[in-house]
């Protein structure tokens, strides 16, 4: 059985950044560890008090609440993520802009973008490890775990829910690059193929084109290079669904390079046998206001050594 803690009860004081906020969702995400189902009974019970009373779950903090949170029991966090680790190290010098509301990370292929099914840890846990003081670290959106390139981590609450706003609004530009098999149709500039996502018996998610239970989806596609071997182009997703860049390329012929669920056997080997082992999807560049300047921010991502390599040993035509 894991180890237990014992916290001890706690008085909190709301600060300005959680002003709105409702309390169950506070305390999910302050009480990290405690069972949602232990918070959701403390806040029934009453044993959860704001400035001495009872509250609902639905209850919005406000400026100055002091928050009662009963002693509780959480599970001790025997592998907590180490800052020594080569993995985590590494992510310090893949941080493309940072400053006192968020952080764009260049996030490498192969990490996941969060633990979970087995894996100890993934970027947002690590960078929760190697920013210690920061109050909150949350994840914006999200990337496929073998997807490269920009990824959106907020500070705080209130930048979070500024650009979860422009996400919903479409007002965030995410370009990718992919690499994808056969001779691009320049005609093909939008695919809005419906997509619905499936859960395998193993628990695998594999998403498919279903025009009649999907979800509307759209990419824009622009054409950056074409090679003897393929196409290099440039991918815009109107929608975010699960795997869209991905299926949205395959449905028309041409599956991304080192797709290992709806790529081609032998572009795969193809591309394996001029060192490419990765999945050729890249998130290029990030485009949003920034939350407190209100600025327009872009910042582009590079690509890393083993995508770079692999476009130097392609024919161009």
């Amino acid at each position: 059985m894991a180890d237990e803690i014992k916290l001890p009860i706690q008085m909190i004081e709301i600060e300005d950044d959680f002003i709105g906020q409702r309390i169950d969702n506070f305390l999910l995400a302050r009480l990290r560890g405690v069972p949602k189902s232990v918070i959701y009974r403390v806040l029934r019970k009453g044993e959860v008090r704001v400035n001495k009373k009872r509250v609902k779950p639905e209850y919005k903090l406000q400026h100055a609440d002091v928050v009662r949170v009963p002693p509780l029991t959480v599970a001790a966090e025997p592998d907590r993520v180490s800052v020594k680790l080569s993995l985590v190290s590494e992510l310090e010098s893949h941080i493309l802009f940072e400053d006192n509301d968020l952080i764009v990370l260049n996030k490498p292929s192969g990490m996941a973008v969060h633990g979970g099914s087995g894996l100890q840890f993934g970027v947002i846990e690590a960078m929760r490890a190697l920013r210690p003081q920061a109050k909150m670290l949350e994840l914006v959106h999200r990337l496929d775990r073998d997807t490269s390139g920009c990824l959106l981590i907020a500070k705080k609450r209130s930048v979070l829910t500024h650009l979860h706003a422009q996400l919903r609004d479409k007002t965030v530009e995410k370009k990718y690059w992919a690499l994808v098999s056969g001779d691009w149709d320049n005609k093909v500039r939008k695919v809005t193929d419906s997509l619905r996502k499936n859960t395998l018996q193993s628990g695998e998610r594999v998403v498919k084109v279903d025009e009649v239970n999907g979800k509307p989806s759209e990419t824009r596609f622009r054409i950056l290079q074409r090679y003897q071997q393929g196409t290099l182009v440039e991918a815009f997703p109107v929608t975010g669904r699960t795997h869209q860049i991905r299926v949205h390329t395959a449905c028309k012929g041409h599956p991304i390079a080192c797709d290992d669920k709806y790529g081609d056997n032998d572009f795969t080997t193809q591309m394996n046998q001029i060192g490419l082992n990765r999945l050729f999807l890249h998130a290029k560049s990030l485009s949003f206001t920034h939350p407190a300047s209100l600025t327009t921010m872009r910042i582009e991502a590079p690509l890393d050594e083993q995508l770079a390599n692999a476009l130097t040993k392609l024919t161009r035509k």
